[in-house]
């Protein structure tokens, strides 16, 4: 017979599996294509940064999902928009699937992320839901390890796929992955925002929210961290298949098995995070993953330059790893301060990411991929940002509410 303790984690660890799934449709939507980018090129006779463009497409369409998506829950519940998002989601994929040209695939692209927005945005309201502080940003490590199977599945996946169809096929796989969600999240996903809690604003509280979230230069700092660390992580998903394959000759598999090493390194740090956070304040381990990120950057830049793969290699590990240390803690800080707008707050935060990790893919694809330099570049000089903007805006800042917008 189990008891009301067992009970209640076991149902805390099904939301925690629930919300990492569906907050991988974004990884999966960016890297279970990977491997077939330069068949992707070849097949639509375009060039890498053409192909590249499909990635930003995907990504800005994410930025306007969250900003649809997020004050929709606020309104709606959390439950109702996810089931929309996905079922359009498994429509896209299987229309990208017979995308006849590249302009075709970069506008089903931007379709699919925009409907794929839901995921992340409501996975982070959600939590803000149920939990605040450090607690949230535990919450958010366990939706890390969730989360970071992702990296290290779908380019395998991917290439598995490849093996037996051509990359049309990735995206049917992704269609059929969507359908499976959304089946799991009209069955098993729990309402956590009551009708009492809700918002009347819906849509038309963003601008007033938007107004007041970017005066806040503390939320603005945090979501600067997770914006700039993204841009730099985006880099290196947007650019190392060319890098890697064509640079240094590694095959379609040998280039998901590094990759997957890297989420490997994320999976350990999340729950690195997770056991510090008894020890160490929210702010502290965001800097500490921030200093990790701008070694990161050096060390890949130096392998780059170099040429040495196992140098490039290790920095690349570094800046995976510091993510499962920098998202959670600025999540949570950031969160903490809106709790009665968590879904708009959300959308926010998700959105700058979105809209700045977006021009993070054509910087990284000019010029010829080489060994790594230009990506390289990319890499450091948004993980600097992110260091700097940080130091500046959240200097003095107290882990507080901060009144709402509403």
């Amino acid at each position: 017979m189990t008891t009301v303790a067992e009970e209640k984690k076991t149902s805390r660890w099904l939301l925690v599996v629930i919300l990492g799934l569906i907050t991988t449709i974004g990884p999966l939507s960016l890297d279970m294509y990977l491997p077939a980018l330069p068949e992707l090129a070849r097949d639509l006779g375009v060039t890498p940064s053409e192909v590249q463009l499909s990635l930003t497409s995907c990504l800005v369409g994410m930025a306007l999902g969250q900003l649809i998506f997020g004050p929709l829950s606020d309104r709606w519940g959390r439950r109702r928009p996810v089931v929309v998002g996905l079922s359009a989601y498994a429509m896209f994929s299987f229309l990208i699937a017979l995308a006849p040209t590249a302009p075709a695939l970069t506008g089903l692209r931007l379709l699919q992320g925009l409907a794929g927005g839901v995921g992340v945005v409501i996975a982070r309201a959600v939590v803000r839901d149920v939990s605040s502080g450090a607690a949230a940003a535990k919450l958010f490590s366990s939706l890390t390890l969730v989360f970071g199977l992702a990296p290290i599945a779908a380019p395998s996946l991917g290439s598995l796929v490849l093996r037996l169809t051509s990359w049309h096929g990735v995206f049917v796989a992704l269609g059929i992955i969507a359908v499976l969600l959304t089946l799991l999240v009209a069955i098993a996903l729990p309402e956590t925002l009551p009708p009492e809690r809700r918002s009347p604003g819906g849509l038309s509280t963003i601008g007033r929210t938007a107004r007041t979230l970017f005066k806040d230069k503390t939320f603005l700092g945090y979501a600067l961290a997770q914006s700039f660390t993204f841009a730099a992580l985006f880099a290196y998903i947007s650019g190392s298949s060319f890098v890697l394959q064509e640079g240094y000759g590694l095959s379609p598999t040998a280039y998901s098995l590094l990759f997957g090493a890297n989420a490997v390194g994320l999976i350990i740090l999340s729950q690195a995070n997770n056991w510090l956070l008894n020890r160490w304040s929210l702010t502290r381990l965001m800097f500490l993953g921030l200093g990790v990120q701008s070694v990161a950057g050096v060390l890949s830049l130096l392998g780059a330059v170099l040429g040495n793969l196992a140098v490039l290699a290790a920095g690349l590990f570094l800046l995976v790893g510091a993510i499962a240390v920098i998202q959670p803690n600025t999540a949570a800080l950031a969160l903490d301060r809106y709790p009665a707008n968590a879904g708009a707050a959300a959308a926010l935060l998700g959105g700058v990411q979105s809209v700045i990790a977006s021009a993070a893919a054509p910087l990284a694809g000019l010029g010829d991929p080489g060994q790594g330099v230009p990506m390289s570049i990319v890499i450091i000089s948004f993980a600097a940002a992110a260091l700097l903007s940080t130091l500046i805006l959240t200097r003095g800042a107290t882990h507080r509410p901060a009144a709402t917008g509403s």
